[in-house]
């Protein structure tokens, strides 16, 4: 029996308009060429994430990819297409079915400090949703707190404490513990450990990877950190600016990347490996969302870039078993084959 996906984005796009201001509207009036701005944060997005996996969504800052988690997460609507939770359309769910989708999915952020109400003690920075959503009883909050702050890792004495009273790794731990306190099943971790110094990263990483086990959970884990994703992540997907460009099972995908953008950023993971190795930045920046560049957004980056790569958008397609890139040079049958018959 095949198992549903519990989130399906469909053909997602998510645009943001900037409306002219006054001087803006002033000078279109006397003959000037101004409009408005459309910033194409991401564009016709495809993705399955299927129950109980971790799917690690990686790309430069501005990609895209935080846009993404929060169009799944319901903190955004997409401009087109649609996100499924379970087989359902969650934009089209209304009522008490609408609220159980609202829980189910949850988000931690990228930085503690600016997401907890500085101004609440922990007690109800946890326990508020429960109590609000008739999850606890409201006699029951505090020992229901206690028990999910022992299972992030925190001091249950800690409860009265305000956030500013603690150090980076345990705001993290707050937040985890907030999102845990409504009974999810599906968690979207924006950067979640981005702020943090490396050896509480792995800390956090860790405890994300036994509250999957003790919880049932699946992630959409959101980094642009590849050396980070590894660790975490059943398979991996590669965005740039808006579009995926690659997507595979992380071991496969790391140990053997297809699109020129993904071996770029594989290069620059750090290894122990004896020996000297040059690190090289991409050449170029990321271009802007306002003006996407045609074609492949790649291209004015890309070292194998071509004519057909300025003109044409590439498809996402299979290139190998669970294995999907968008780029021209697999149109190549050689390449293609050669791809496909190397083993991971």
């Amino acid at each position: 029996m095949t198992i549903p996906p519990i989130i399906e984005i469909e053909n997602v796009s998510r645009r943001f308009v900037k409306d002219l201001d006054i001087a803006e509207l002033t000078a279109r009036k006397l003959g000037a060429k101004v409009e408005p701005q459309t910033v194409h944060a991401v564009d016709s997005v495809q993705l399955v994430i299927q129950p109980g996996e971790v799917l690690g969504l990686v790309g430069e800052s501005g990609c895209g990819k935080s846009t993404l988690g929060r169009m799944v997460a319901g903190l955004l609507n997409p401009s087109d297409g649609r996100i499924l939770y379970r087989g359902h359309d969650v934009a089209g769910l209304k009522g008490d079915k609408a609220r159980e989708a609202a829980l189910r999915i949850q988000m931690v952020f990228q930085d503690p400090m600016s997401s907890l109400n500085p101004r609440l003690r922990v007690r109800d920075i946890i326990g508020e949703a429960p109590r609000v959503h008739g999850i606890v009883p409201k006699a029951e909050i505090a020992a229901y707190v206690e028990d999910i702050l022992e299972q992030v890792g925190l001091d249950p004495s800690t409860i009265k404490r305000y956030p500013h009273q603690f150090s980076g790794g345990q705001r993290a731990r707050i937040g985890i513990a907030r999102a845990l306190a409504v009974k999810p099943d599906f968690l979207v971790c924006d950067e979640s450990v981005a702020s943090l110094d490396v050896s509480i990263q792995a800390q956090v990483l860790n405890l994300f990877i036994r509250l999957r086990q003790d919880f049932d959970l699946t992630y959409l884990f959101i980094s642009h950190d590849l050396g980070v994703v590894e660790h975490i992540s059943d398979r991996i997907a590669v965005m740039y600016l808006g579009r995926l460009v690659e997507l595979g099972e992380a071991e496969d995908l790391l140990a053997r990347p297809n699109h020129p953008y993904t071996t770029a950023l594989v290069d620059e993971i750090p290894t122990f490996e004896t020996g000297k190795k040059i690190y090289s930045a991409i050449k170029g920046e990321i271009a802007s969302p306002l003006r996407p560049p045609p074609g492949c957004h790649f291209h004015p980056r890309c070292p194998h870039a071509h004519d057909r790569c300025r003109v044409e958008v590439p498809v996402l397609k299979e290139v190998a078993p669970g294995r999907y890139s968008a780029c021209h040079l697999n149109d190549d049958v050689a390449r293609r084959q050669t791809f496909a018959a190397t083993p991971a």
